[in-house]
């Protein structure tokens, strides 16, 4: 019997789409009567006080540090609910492409001769084939309704929270809500019937056996206390931060009012698309130090997480996407290098080789 065929190399070009189509999770207040309003990122004055480990240079007659201030005078913006409000709503929508039309270009570059190409092409199309008819598939897709109905994607927001209810609508058309705080983030056994419900049209998408569904997915999220409190959306990056601003948060429909004060309204707060794409795909217990760890990481070529600070699939251990491309032919979608590979092809990325 012939042996699978494994290569050496991976061809010069290889990118593959997301598989996933998520908008920015926009932020709302919500009041007794039902009604709405935005949710504002406001930009504000502080004074605070200064609290680094370290020592001033200069020091006065007794010995003590006088070139530092105590007080610490910063910008910063704040997310904070309206003191009317009974409950925050976060809002985004959600869709699938099928798993076939996810490859974006390929050539063989360098690396690979025509046929050696040729070769890995039907390679990767015949695995996308098995794994539109795995149960491996299936896994994936309930590990993704996992983890929109826990409400992960609501971050910090979701740990302050008393009460989170997640729902999801397909169209107009209800397809089911959850208590997102019963529902577990460390581990995907058990899945209850909402979560085979949502499961079930993520899997039909997909394999391209349902038009791309357009999901609605809707928390509402109350707290241990009323009023004018802080919530979180997403924190933006700054390469050359100006002195004295700490902290930027990310917003949407720029309407910026300012105050006599000095105190301007930003726009609406939001939780960006990324932040949630990443949260949803944070199911990989597939690495070979998840026993120890016992928490998911995301999805990612070589295991990369923040969190854990690591590389959990180096390409030293041959347990990256990158080293399972090479040998497509002989992985069962079932088994769990074949589900991680699966899941990193919907991630999307590249996985040329130069």
């Amino acid at each position: 019997m012939k042996e699978p065929e494994t290569f050496k190399k991976l061809p010069g070009v290889l990118s593959f789409k997301r598989g996933t189509i998520i908008t920015d999770a926009v932020m709302l207040n919500e009041f007794d009567d039902g009604t709405t309003s935005p949710l504002m990122v406001v930009r504000h004055g502080i004074r605070g006080t200064q609290n680094v480990n370290k020592e001033g240079g200069k020091t006065n007659a007794k010995g003590e540090s006088s070139d530092r201030d105590p007080s610490n005078i910063q910008q910063t913006d704040t997310a904070k609910m309206h003191p009317d409000s009974v409950a925050m709503r976060v809002n985004f929508d959600l869709s699938f492409l099928p798993l076939k039309e996810t490859l974006f270009a390929s050539s063989p570059g360098k690396e690979l001769k025509p046929e050696e190409f040729k070769s890995f092409k039907k390679s990767l199309e015949e695995f996308i084939e098995r794994a539109c008819q795995s149960n491996g598939m299936k896994e994936i897709a309930n590990r993704f309704a996992r983890n929109i109905l826990n409400g992960r994607w609501l971050w910090r927001n979701r740990t302050l929270a008393s009460h989170v209810e997640i729902t999801v609508l397909n169209g107009s058309e209800k397809l089911c809500s959850a208590d997102a705080l019963d529902i577990p983030l460390t581990s995907f056994e058990n899945v209850n019937d909402e979560e085979k419900v949502l499961g079930r049209v993520i899997e039909l998408a997909l394999t391209g056996k349902n038009h791309m569904p357009k999901l609605r997915v809707s928390a509402r999220v109350t707290f241990p206390v009323q009023g004018a409190l802080e919530v979180y959306p997403s924190q933006n990056y700054l390469e050359n931060k100006e002195k004295g601003f700490a902290r930027p948060l990310y917003y949407l429909q720029t309407a910026v009012v300012t105050d006599e004060h000095g105190v301007s309204e930003k726009g609406q707060a939001a939780i960006r698309d990324q932040k949630i794409g990443n949260a949803l795909r944070t199911f990989d217990t597939w690495y070979d130090d998840f026993d120890e760890i016992g928490r998911p990481i995301p999805v990612e070529p070589n295991g990369a997480s923040l969190d854990i600070q690591d590389f959990m699939r180096p390409l030293s251990k041959k347990t990256s996407a990158f080293s399972y491309a090479k040998r497509l032919n002989e992985i069962d979608p079932d088994s769990k290098e074949g589900m991680f590979m699966i899941a990193s092809l919907i991630r999307g990325g590249v996985y040329s080789e130069k």
